[in-house]
């Protein structure tokens, strides 16, 4: 018997017709390097719609069980239930050249990929679908995209919330109902390819205890060693490298793995060996010295001056700010280093003030009085410049820019050759409101009864805008998701990736950095998140952020030779948790030669944390973005 009720009519859904196994995972924490499934559950779909599989059993860990209160599985529970090596070839058998579909698919996908590491076995998946990243693209009129909330949207029942077999029967009926839609948009499903990965491959190194000291810059020619100076080792050493790496930190100094010119010294005791280190040294001018006088100097380093301890915690959950006066400063399109920290203040809340969940926001000050307040626009077709100027046309005029189509979309903006865009059809059929440019300057009559406005809409960010991030109830700052999207693209890839610099705009060390080679930081605080082959999102742990962390700094690079100016606008949007509806949005589109971009800044300023939208671009690559804050990936 089919748990779908009525079945998919795939006929209808044409190209979304796949083999799909729809999989839910209870654990017993949110880390799958460390955590445990505690019960799994899979539903095997044919491309016909048909139900041709179902299984589901709870899992002795081995393990204390988690949070209780979440899932309800006790140990007792748990007690002589099958352990997971036990039932891996079942799942696996089932998983097997089919499309694996989960709710924030990644989670389950990682959940499974350690659970069959653990197993001695490769997880047999080649694709994955994210039906949390699919209704990101269609942007249903929901408060958040979770499970329940698109259940009830869609009209699917849910009985048993975070029961496994329980939430796979909704997660089919929530991918029915996401898959017409999509089809209703014609919208490109967002699959996920899905290497094999051995454990060791994405399992981070154990986190790496943060220096306590300022970077004091270079070592003077003969000068001593300061606490906090950025050393490097390579090559032959006399003594042990762990024992050379322990003594450095014990005396307060930051050991790094890579050299860039950030770094004090660089010990070798070959220096013309040719090494990428030595080179880089050279390049960049850092001081060299020789083991032995590394030693000598080890026996005084001087004081060093510690990272400021400031306490920080969200912001009240008031209404977002736009441009506030003094918090935004000047981007340039080009530039070739990173931009200066922000030096404006931001008043501190009232102590004792009661703090508010966050909730989404109205409308900006001033933005319910403009004319495209609360519309989303697509604008089509039209040299990139003329693209970005219609599109900043939008924003001033209190709208949202899109990016793509989606549910969302009020209204097309035609520029020159716009019409031949394969999008046309989709929006006729739609009966979307399509407008000539000449829209744009005089919008006032915009027909306000002829499109369904939602009465929520994320705050629209300029670029160069700036926020405080809400926290519930005055407790610890939530996980936010910063999600980069941009139109599908078939000529060339886009990176996302993160820094966490400290007052001095560095890296700490080098895994400071998250990129696609090493996707979450050693703690676990920063992860890297593919939704698509056009989404990636950012996920931060603010309140678990050592004290040092002043600054997160999220950019994209263009993968080839490609640029910017051929791939489009990006549009960013935060959101507080992994399913939340995003509170913010700007879409960043001045970029025209640059193959590397600065998105969103997330940082420190007293007693909260801000997003700062920057859109700031530059003709180098990644290498040489990531070399100015500290990093050399080459190495």
């Amino acid at each position: 018997m089919s748990l779908l009720s009525p079945s998919f009519d795939m006929p209808a859904m044409g190209d979304y017709a796949y083999d799909w196994a729809l999989v839910d995972v209870e654990t017993s924490g949110l880390v799958a390097r460390r955590d445990r499934v505690l019960s799994v559950a899979v539903i095997t779909i044919g491309p016909d719609g048909e139900q041709t599989g179902e299984f589901s059993t709870l899992l002795d860990p081995g393990c204390d069980p988690g949070p209780v209160e979440v899932h309800g599985l006790t140990a007792e529970r748990l007690q002589g239930a099958p352990t997971f090596d036990q039932v891996a070839g079942r799942i696996g058998a089932m998983l097997q050249d089919r499309i694996l579909v989960a709710h924030n698919a990644q989670f389950d996908y990682d959940f499974l990929a350690h659970e069959f590491a653990r197993a001695r076995m490769w997880l047999p998946v080649s694709q994955r679908l994210c039906t949390l990243a699919l209704n990101r693209q269609v942007d249903p009129p929901t408060d958040d995209m979770k499970l329940g909330t698109l259940a009830a949207h869609y009209g699917v029942p849910q009985q048993r919330a975070h029961d496994a077999w329980d939430d796979t029967r909704v997660l089919a009926g929530i991918l029915r109902a996401s898959l017409r839609e999509a089809a209703r948009l014609d919208l490109p499903l967002p699959l996920v390819t899905c290497p094999p990965r051995a454990e060791s491959q994405f399992t981070p190194k154990p986190p790496k205890t943060p220096c306590a000291y300022r970077n004091p810059g270079r070592m003077a020619p003969g000068g001593p060693l300061r606490q906090g100076m950025k050393v490097a080792i390579t090559g032959e050493t006399a003594h042990a490298r762990a024992e050379l790496v322990g003594q450095a930190v014990s005396a307060g100094l930051n050991l790094m793995g890579s050299v860039s010119r950030h770094t004090s010294v660089l010990v070798t005791n070959e220096p013309a060996s040719g090494s990428a280190k030595a080179r880089r040294a050279l390049a960049e001018g850092v001081p060299v010295i020789d083991e032995p006088t590394f030693l000598r100097l080890l026996a005084d380093v001087r004081p060093g001056t510690a990272h400021e301890t400031t306490a920080v915690k969200g912001a009240p959950a008031a209404e977002p700010e736009a441009e506030r006066a003094g918090s935004v400063e000047p981007v340039s399109t080009t530039a070739s280093a990173a931009p200066a920290p922000e030096t404006a203040a931001l008043p501190a809340p009232a102590p004792g003030a009661p703090v508010p969940a966050p909730r989404r926001p109205k409308p900006a000050a001033g933005a319910a009085g403009k004319p495209l307040a609360g519309r989303r626009v697509l604008v089509l077709g039209g040299a990139h410049a003329d693209a970005v100027a219609a599109r900043a046309s939008v924003v001033e005029l209190g709208g949202s820019a899109a990016v793509n189509l989606s549910a969302s979309v009020t209204d097309v903006v035609l520029l020159p050759e716009g019409q031949g865009d394969r999008r046309m059809k989709r929006i006729t059929a739609l009966g979307l409101p399509v407008h000539d440019p000449h829209w744009l300057a005089s919008p006032a009559a915009a027909d306000r009864n002829a499109v369904a406005l939602r009465p929520w809409e994320p705050h629209v960010m300029p670029r160069g805008g700036v926020i405080d991030l809400p926290m519930p109830h005055g407790g610890p700052a939530p996980e936010w998701y910063v999600t980069a999207g941009w139109a599908p693209r078939s000529d060339c890839g886009i990176d996302v990736v993160a820094f966490l610099l400290d007052e001095d705009e560095q890296v700490t060390f080098d895994e400071d950095f998250v990129f696609y080679g090493a996707p979450e930081s050693p703690a676990g605080t920063v992860r890297l998140l593919t939704g698509g082959p056009a989404e990636q999102t950012i996920a931060l742990d603010l309140a678990s952020l050592p004290p040092a962390t002043r600054k997160i700094v999220i950019a994209a690079a263009v993968d080839g030779a490609a640029t910017f100016g051929t791939v489009g606008a990006i549009q960013i949007g935060a959101a507080p948790g992994s399913s939340g509806a995003p509170l913010a949005r700007a879409t960043l589109d001045a970029a025209t030669t640059e193959r590397t971009m600065l998105l969103a800044e997330i940082y420190r300023r007293g007693p909260v944390w801000r997003l700062r939208a920057v859109g700031q671009g530059y003709d180098h690559g990644l290498d040489a973005l990531a070399r100015g804050y500290g990093v050399a990936i080459a190495d």
